[in-house]
């Protein structure tokens, strides 16, 4: 039988074709999915990724924070995460802008979904003084203030915003978004001029993660840290500038010096569950998680636990490029 060669360009469009561009959130497992990791992850279970003593405890709170996104996703009517009129999401998907973006007035019903996340850490907070204390400043808060304080999340912007208000404004807002992009339709979601923005929302990726299984079998997918979509970016190519030439790779995890090369590339490296990339263009890293090592791996919850690895390049001189929405400075 006789195979026709494809030209470059042709394989260029199978490839793209081929290639899941957007991976939509699942959000009804992905929060029972991501508090599960959390507490591997506390417990130090997760080769590749240790924890220490001092990190553990903030890990289990966000994995209780975690659980009550779960539950109000579960329990909230769906009108709560409707999606915008059809036109406005036509649209912007026309100018190839994001359907549901951050910036920008809000859904009014964000504000059930905080009340109702406070409402389920209630139980949480029973024994444990500091954290009633933060969720009575929550709730206490003036309208134009939790307002404000959300705008600086969606932002990342750290000046005046409390750090140990910040996740929880952040755990509703994922809620809210993570529910809404659940709904549309992969298909029509266009990406933006930058892949280094969410097409769904607009908002940064706290990481990515290389994908297997199906059709995203070993590609890499940047995933949001607001309504957790992921989409595709080819590997080695830097997450912020999107240069090529100048990428390079930081491990906690020594590779085995006595080990085979051959062996290093196979499966469950503990030193390729977690690393940095890093980019000496713009000198700057993004975490990189690879499920092909860790079929577990869980991208906003591993970049909350990998602290150490934060430290290691950033003593290096290389700056992080955007932040993880459940850890604000000093919130530890």
């Amino acid at each position: 039988m006789v195979q026709r060669l494809l030209a470059p360009g042709e394989i260029e469009a199978l490839d793209h074709n081929a290639i899941p561009r957007l991976l939509l959130p699942q959000p009804r497992s992905l929060f029972a999915a991501r508090a599960a990791r959390l507490r591997q992850l506390a417990k130090n279970e997760i080769k590749g990724i240790p924890v220490g003593e001092t990190l553990r405890g903030y890990l289990l709170l966000m994995a209780a924070l975690v659980d009550a996104q779960a539950a109000v996703a579960q329990a909230l009517p769906a009108e709560t995460f409707a999606l915008p009129d059809a036109a406005d999401i036509d649209v912007s998907l026309e100018h190839n802008m994001p359907p549901l973006p951050v910036s920008g007035a809000r859904p009014p019903s964000w504000r059930a979904v905080f009340d109702a996340l406070l409402d389920q850490l209630d139980t949480l907070a029973e024994g444990q003084p500091q954290i009633a204390a933060v969720l009575a400043e929550l709730r206490g808060l003036e309208s134009a203030e939790l307002e404000g304080c959300a705008d600086a999340v969606l932002a990342e912007l750290t000046d005046g915003v409390h750090p140990l208000h910040a996740p929880f404004v952040a755990a509703a807002l994922q809620v809210m978004w993570t529910m809404r992009a659940g709904q549309l339709d992969a298909q029509r979601v266009q990406p933006l001029v930058t892949n280094t923005l969410c097409p769904v929302c607009g908002a940064h990726p706290v990481a990515s993660v290389i994908r297997i299984g199906g059709q995203s079998q070993g590609y890499r997918y940047l995933q949001c840290s607001c309504c957790a979509s992921e989409w595709h970016m080819v590997r080695v190519k830097c997450s912020c500038c999107e240069h090529t030439s100048r990428i390079a790779y930081q491990s906690l995890e020594p590779v085995d010096a006595d080990a085979a090369p051959e062996s290093t590339s196979k499966a469950n490296d503990p030193s390729k569950v977690a690393r940095a990339e890093t980019c000496e263009d713009c000198r700057t890293y993004r975490k990189i998680f690879n499920q092909e090592h860790d079929y577990n791996v869980e991208p906003l919850a591993d970049d909350l636990a990998s602290l150490a690895l934060d430290l290691l390049v950033g003593e290096a001189g290389y700056a992080r490029a955007s932040g993880n929405p459940l850890l604000w400075f000093n919130a530890a």
